[in-house]
């Protein structure tokens, strides 16, 4: 009876063994966990989209713009919409003063750039304005919301009064009220699609 309480004894100290080893085999054959202090891989910032120079609509604060000759980084947006129609403003950080990418599709993709002229006396008062030599003729004007996004000095949402001026050679002249404040008159140069690279910020 003894020596069968031993033989008993001896099996399951062998099973328990055999239970370790298999155990111990397994987790040397299994993957090691991701290391979650590791840095991560280098990213493609434009494995998202169509163009290697990036796309224009999907411009956001924090972005970095590239013009070949200037880089310029996103400060703040403003997310605009008029009757189900919407386009895009973003600030740009630039020493020359404030500037700003309008970015629309009609139905193809149309950006100027933008530079503030608050010095100049001017209001949207006629059909066609003259300034500095050029003759703007009126195009369009309207009543639109805003949507406010990083810095903007604007409030985070609100109303906007606009009328767009245009001249030869891809001249503008635009003016902009928000929420019921002064009419504010900026000068425009057409961008063309592709002359510049947009860098997402994340």
């Amino acid at each position: 009876m003894q020596e069968l309480v031993l033989v008993l004894i001896a099996a399951g100290v062998l099973a328990v063994l055999a239970v370790l080893l298999y155990l111990l085999w397994r987790s040397r054959r299994a993957p090691a966990p991701p290391d979650a202090g590791s840095p991560r891989p280098p990213r493609d910032p434009f494995a998202d989209v169509a163009e290697t120079s990036g796309d224009p609509t999907r411009i956001k604060a924090g972005d970095m713009l590239d013009f070949g000759t200037e880089r310029t980084w996103i400060r703040g947006s403003l997310r605009l919409s008029e009757g189900g129609y919407d386009w895009a403003e973003h600030f740009l950080e630039v020493e020359e003063g404030r500037r700003w990418l309008s970015v629309e599709e009609d139905p193809d993709v149309q950006m100027v750039m933008w530079t503030a002229r608050p010095e100049l006396d001017l209001t949207p008062h006629a059909d066609t304005l003259e300034l500095e030599g050029v003759r703007y003729r009126l195009v369009e004007r309207g009543t639109a919301s805003y949507r406010s996004e990083g810095t903007t000095g604007l409030r985070a949402q609100g109303g906007m009064d606009y009328a767009d001026y245009e001249a030869p050679q891809g001249r503008h002249l635009a003016f902009e009220r928000f929420d019921h404040g002064r009419w504010e008159p900026s000068l425009g140069v057409a961008v063309a699609p592709g002359s510049f690279t947009v860098y997402p910020g994340s």
